[in-house]
């Protein structure tokens, strides 16, 4: 259990750019699939 510790220490910044980087990608398909359902209330 002590080298997770020592793994989080010595990488808290990828982990903390990695989740930053999950979020920007969720926020980007939600943007993406929300676009593509305007499209279609648009075209009818």
């Amino acid at each position: 259990m002590s080298s997770l510790y020592d793994f989080l220490e010595t990488n808290s910044l990828y982990i903390v750019l990695l989740i930053v980087l999950i979020i920007w990608v969720g926020i980007f398909g939600y943007l993406r699939s929300l676009d593509k359902k305007i499209k279609k209330l648009e075209e009818k």
